[in-house]
């Protein structure tokens, strides 16, 4: 298990052997998802975009699922 620690600012450092592991490189957005009182940091690369094909035929459940997220990230 890696640990990190939260500076005053809020920021925390992804250490080196998970970036690596993950591809994880200057400049890489990372997505933090909040699932069952758990948080998740996911890189927002290539992959997870792909892993997402084919959602959109979903007679409009994406658009309820973002403007839900939206409405999650505001209440924070």
């Amino acid at each position: 298990m890696e640990t990190s620690v939260v500076t005053t600012k809020g920021q925390i450092v992804v250490p080196a052997k998970i970036r690596r592991k993950f591809g994880i490189k200057k400049g890489t957005k990372i997505a933090f998802i909040e699932q069952n009182g758990k948080l998740f940091i996911q890189p927002l690369d290539k992959s997870y975009f792909e892993s997402l094909a084919g959602v959109l035929g979903t007679e409009g459940k994406v658009l309820k699922f973002l403007m839900e997220d939206k409405k999650r990230e505001r209440e924070l």
